[in-house]
C-alpha cells in the first residue's frame, strides 16, 4: 500500500471514485469534481464497520485512479504487512537508481487485516494483538449480556456488520437459551471471508464457514461482569467444544473493557481453561488499555494459575 502526496490529484487524467470502481453503483468522476464530493467520500471511508446492504462496504473502497503509474517522487511511504516484507522491499529499492528521497517502508499489519503481534503460550494457544473479526479461526466469540441488547463493543459491531447474528442472539435471549455460564453457538453457513471481501467468489483460501459463540459476560447490560460467570462459561467451552464441532476458536479478553474486569485476573483464568483444548485457540488482548508486559508471559498466565 502506497502513501502518496496530495499533489497526485494534479496529474493529468486522474479520476476519483465514490466507492469501489468495479461496482456499477460507483460514480467515476474527473478530478475537477473532487472538491464537490470530497466530504462525502471521506465520510464513506472513515467508518469502523461496513455492510453490503447499505452500500458502506462499497463506499469504504473509494479510489484515486492514476493513469499508467504514480511518479516515484510522489510516494512518501510504502506500507507492508511485516518486517520480512519490509526487508524485501528495501532490497528492491537498493537495486533502483538513487533517488533524491526514498520512501519510508513501514510495517503496518492492520492495513493488511493481520494482527500487530502474536505471542505463543503453547503449541495451540496464542495471544493475539489485533482485530478479532479478521481472525482465521472457525469460531469467533462475541461477549454479550443475557437480555438481548448489543449496545457497545464487539457486540455492537457484530450487530451492524452481521445482522443475522443479532437476530439469532435476540431470539436465544428471549428463549432463555443464553444464561450466565451458558454460551450459545450460532452455526452460520457463510464464511466471514465471504462477508467481508469485495469479490468473495474469487477467493481461493476462504474459510468454509464462520460460527459465532455468544458468550455471556454480563447478566444485564447495565451491570459489570462477574468472574464466576466467566469461569462457568469457560467450563462450558471445555465440556462442549468437541460435541459442538468447534474446530478452532478466537476469543476476546472476556469481561475486560466494558465489563470492568482486569486482565491480571481474567488472563490466567482464560489461559488455564483454554490450554486444555486440543484445537487452535487465539485470545485477543484487550483494546481499551495496554497490558503490562509481565502479564503476557507464559509464567504469569499458565505458571501461577491452578489447573481448572
Amino acid at each position: 500500500i502506497l502513501g502518496v502526496q496530495r499533489d497526485v490529484l494534479s496529474l493529468d487524467g486522474v479520476l476519483v471514485t465514490t466507492g469501489n470502481a468495479a461496482r456499477t453503483e460507483t460514480e467515476i468522476l474527473p478530478k475537477s469534481e473532487w472538491g464537490k464530493h470530497k466530504d462525502a467520500i471521506v465520510r464513506g471511508t472513515d467508518v469502523k464497520w461496513w455492510s453490503e446492504a447499505d452500500g458502506s462496504k462499497r463506499r469504504i473502497m473509494a479510489e484515486v485512479l492514476v493513469p499508467q503509474r504514480v511518479p516515484p517522487g510522489m510516494i512518501n511511504n510504502i506500507y507492508v504487512p511485516n518486517n520480512d516484507a519490509r526487508q524485501r522491499v528495501l532490497a528492491l529499492l537498493e537495486d533502483r537508481p538513487a533517488a533524491k528521497r526514498r520512501p519510508s517502508v513501514i510495517p503496518e499489519p492492520q492495513m493488511f487485516f493481520q494482527p500487530r503481534r502474536v505471542r505463543v503460550l503453547t503449541p495451540r494457544l496464542k495471544l493475539v494483538d489485533g482485530d478479532m473479526f479478521f481472525s482465521p479461526m472457525q469460531t469467533l466469540t462475541i461477549s454479550v449480556n443475557t437480555v438481548g441488547v448489543m449496545g457497545k463493543g464487539l457486540a455492537s459491531r457484530a450487530k451492524y456488520q452481521f445482522p443475522d447474528a443479532y437476530v439469532v442472539y435476540q431470539d436465544a435471549c428471549r428463549q432463555k437459551i443464553i444464561r450466565p455460564g451458558k454460551p450459545y453457538l450460532y452455526k452460520r453457513e457463510v464464511s466471514l471471508d465471504v462477508a467481508l471481501a469485495d469479490e468473495p467468489y474469487n477467493l481461493t483460501t476462504a474459510n468454509r464457514r464462520t460460527w459465532f459463540l455468544f458468550f455471556p459476560t454480563k447478566r444485564h447490560w447495565r451491570e459489570s461482569s462477574r468472574i464466576e460467570d466467566i469461569e462457568r462459561g469457560l467450563q462450558w467451552v471445555v465440556d462442549n467444544y468437541r460435541r459442538e464441532g468447534i474446530e478452532s476458536l478466537a476469543l476476546p479478553a472476556l469481561g475486560c473493557g466494558l465489563g470492568g474486569l482486569k486482565w491480571g485476573v481474567v488472563g490466567p483464568l482464560m489461559a488455564g481453561y483454554l490450554s486444555r483444548l486440543d484445537i487452535e485457540v487465539h485470545i485477543h488482548l484487550p483494546l481499551e488499555r495496554p497490558v503490562p508486559e509481565e502479564q503476557l508471559s507464559r509464567e504469569f498466565l499458565l505458571g501461577n494459575t491452578r489447573n481448572p
